[in-house]
């Protein structure tokens, strides 16, 4: 049975095109490597590809990729609205199909490896594939971004699990680990006060004692003219979207702010979706059970009950999973 493996790698440019093109085209070497998605985002400057394929192709596919972005990108000159710590800033290997949490930690363990090896970039493994506890969230790692990981890794307890305790002068550090399926999901609000959104956000991060399972903080999208809630959803399975949605909408309201849309960065598991619309079926009383509907009628009330925006069946995971081979 073949194995296959998601990855997720998070680069730091979001604007220059041609730069963002250059990058994505090292995939082009790799064509057993399905690129499912790209998505750049000028406001936080960064571009977050899906990546499907076998765990050793990825890993060459990877490799290349880091490389490209080792010569094309320059930390010293970033700036955007999401954290950042390297020109590729976190890669998770995340089970699919026939392959074990266990195995997509040792491909992990492999690549961070041979990154350094090849690059000479320090390299932290987080999440399934970390070290020690303080290691185990991405947000512990990342804390003081490219400008403070210039002193932090100098500290004992911050050396990078591959590589000696020196940021590459240009890249920064990488992150690389193994994890589930996580949801990079997004609030949008009609206000353009960063201090509303940040509010919101520590009210429902795990954090600052919200809900288990929410990373959260606040962004401001120049080219949209508002603030979002940004998040990740760590098990969605434990807090699905509808709660998350409702609780931030009902937070919005104190401060007289609608939630206006929300978007998925990348991909999410068809469950979590139904999860979240049955829960809306159930409330407006209606006599349909949303695992009977298709891909395309799951979207289409995704985008109504959860105002999901730019939102299509290629952010389901299933409608690449179900496709012919």
């Amino acid at each position: 049975m073949n194995k296959i493996v998601e990855t997720v790698p998070n680069f730091s440019e979001g604007r220059d095109e041609e730069k963002i093109k250059r990058i994505v085209s090292s995939l082009n070497q790799h064509p057993t490597i399905h690129v499912l998605s790209c998505e750049s985002d000028s406001d936080y400057n960064r571009t977050v590809l899906t990546l499907l394929g076998s765990p050793e192709e990825m890993q060459d596919a990877l490799l290349d990729l880091v490389g490209v972005c080792e010569k094309e990108i320059d930390l010293n000159t970033h700036q955007g609205e999401h954290p950042r710590m390297g020109a590729v800033d976190v890669i998770p290997f995340i089970p699919v199909k026939n392959i074990t949490m266990d195995e997509c930690v040792g491909c992990a363990k492999k690549l961070g490896q041979a990154i350094n090896e090849c690059y000479h970039i320090p390299v932290f493994f987080y999440a399934e594939a970390a070290t020690n506890p303080e290691r185990v969230l991405l947000p512990n790692i990342r804390k003081g971004e490219f400008e403070g990981m210039k002193t932090k890794i100098k500290d004992p307890d911050w050396h990078p699990d591959c590589g000696t305790p020196d940021i590459h002068p240009t890249f920064g550090a990488l992150a690389v680990g193994a994890r589930p399926f996580l949801i990079a999901y997004n609030i949008d609000l009609d206000s353009r006060d960063e201090k509303i959104a940040s509010a919101i956000a520590k009210a429902i991060r795990k954090s600052s004692g919200g809900f288990q399972y929410i990373q959260a903080g606040p962004a401001f999208l120049a080219q949209r003219g508002h603030v979002q809630v940004t998040m990740n959803i760590l098990d969605y399975k434990k807090n699905p979207l509808y709660r998350i949605f409702e609780t931030v909408r009902m937070e919005a309201r104190r401060y007289l702010v609608l939630a206006t849309s929300a978007e998925i960065v990348g991909l999410m598991p068809k469950e979590a979706l139904v999860q979240s619309l049955d829960y809306y079926l159930q409330a407006n009383k209606e006599a349909i059970k949303a695992k009977t509907l298709s891909h395309q009628e799951l979207v289409e009330l995704g985008r109504r009950y959860l105002l999901l925006r730019e939102f299509e069946v290629t952010k389901l995971v299933e409608h690449y999973l179900e496709q012919p081979e």
